[in-house]
């Protein structure tokens, strides 16, 4: 057996970022920007008023002085001239400061009668305006790579920017094993159960950015297994779930070797999903997964997801470890790396009282996996540990 770090070091060396594709903005929220996009235009484009008011010249602004209105600026349809010594101009949000302004009396600080305003003795030294770009400049860059947010393609749109190079979407084929299973919806048979893995993996995959398929479950047979890894052509990664493991009825790594995969490990010394397994597979990779609904899970955060973070450009690193403060004592660990299903809460981290892989609503209701290391010793309530937010 290997350990977790050596684990995602041989999957790190399997993967590689895929190639790039340009999308139309509307479609790039979620996308990994592949490339610094550059702005095309300053934001805002002009000095802006910021509030609603008259726009007039600072050295003018004092309690009890009266200007003369001249006109009305709007956001998008500006003032055409200028502003002289004792005039000012009606203005709006948004709307351009007219030539000869600088300054921006907000309305609640005037008087206004017919075309005259008089200046209360309120007004401040804000000038209430809105630099040309103030926000950004042509030139200005959002760096790659990055996971575009709502915020990122607002941003990107202020920027005149109408499409985007981005990281190609992974696709993932996601093959559940064994002829214990039927799908969702179906009637099981008294030996049966339904296949939750490739659901809950599925839904992962989505949230990471890949584009998964669910194949049909492959029986515990040489030639479903074949027809199976047929189906899977095209995909950047094959993920097998169940069948890697040493039983009589675990084929998937002999039909895999059968078909050319080159094994990279099998054994992780990590609880739960001891029995992993990877290597490529032609022009894909395969990452065989263990069939317990909860190890298949915690391997998918703990392997799956940063192989597809690779793919997508966003570099090798592990799932992001946080630390909390133990809600209480607990007993020593085991000879293997732990990732127990716990629950976080103002700070502290409880572990569920039941790890049984098998466990799926112990899964559900943990918010974080707390990681034990291998042969740790007994800890105190209040000590530090790692944990993986999920």
């Amino acid at each position: 057996m290997i350990s977790v770090d050596e684990a995602l070091d041989h999957l790190f060396a399997l993967v590689s970022p895929l190639e790039t594709e340009t999308v139309p903005l509307s479609e790039a929220g979620g996308r990994v920007l592949a490339a610094d996009a550059v702005a095309r235009r300053d934001q805002p484009p002009f000095a802006a008023s910021a509030m609603d008011g008259y726009a007039a010249r600072k050295d003018e602004v004092r309690p009890g002085a009266t200007l003369t209105v001249i006109g009305e600026a709007a956001a998008g349809h500006g003032f055409g001239g200028p502003v002289g010594p004792g005039q000012c101009v009606r203005i709006f949000t948004g709307a351009p400061v007219p030539e000869g302004a600088d300054h921006v009396i907000i309305q609640e600080d005037v008087t206004r009668t017919g075309d005259t305003i008089t200046i209360g003795p309120d007004a401040g030294d804000n000038s209430h305006v809105r630099p040309a770009g103030g926000d950004f400049r042509i030139g200005d860059r959002l760096s790659a790579p990055r996971r575009l947010s709502a915020q990122d393609v607002a941003l990107l749109a202020a920027m005149n920017i109408p499409q985007v190079e981005v990281s190609r979407r992974p696709a993932v084929a996601l093959i559940s094993t064994g002829d214990e299973l039927v799908m969702p919806g179906e009637v099981p048979g008294p030996d049966q159960i339904i296949a939750s893995n490739t659901f809950g993996l599925k839904t992962m995959l989505d949230q990471l950015g890949a584009r998964p398929r669910i194949l049909p479950i492959a029986r515990d047979t040489r030639a479903s297994l074949e027809t199976a890894f047929d189906l899977a052509q095209g995909a950047d990664l094959i993920v097998t779930i169940g069948g890697a493991s040493v039983g009589d009825h675990d084929l998937v790594g002999d039909v895999a070797a059968g078909l050319g995969m080159e094994r990279s490990f099998y054994k992780v010394a990590m609880r739960p999903g001891k029995p992993l397994m990877a290597g490529r597979m032609g022009e894909a990779v395969l990452l065989g997964l263990p069939g317990n609904p909860v190890s298949a899970m915690v391997c998918g955060h703990v392997f799956m997801a940063p192989m597809i973070r690779v793919m997508l450009g966003l570099g090798a690193h592990r799932a992001t470890r946080k630390t909390a403060r133990l809600a209480h004592d607990i007993g020593a660990g085991g000879p293997r790396e732990h990732y127990m299903r716990a629950e976080l809460r103002d700070g502290l981290i409880t572990p569920e009282p039941r790890q049984d892989s098998a466990l799926l609503s112990v899964l559900a209701h943990a918010n974080a996996l707390m990681i034990r290391p291998a042969g740790d010793g007994p800890r105190q309530k209040g000590e530090e540990v790692d944990y993986i937010d999920l």
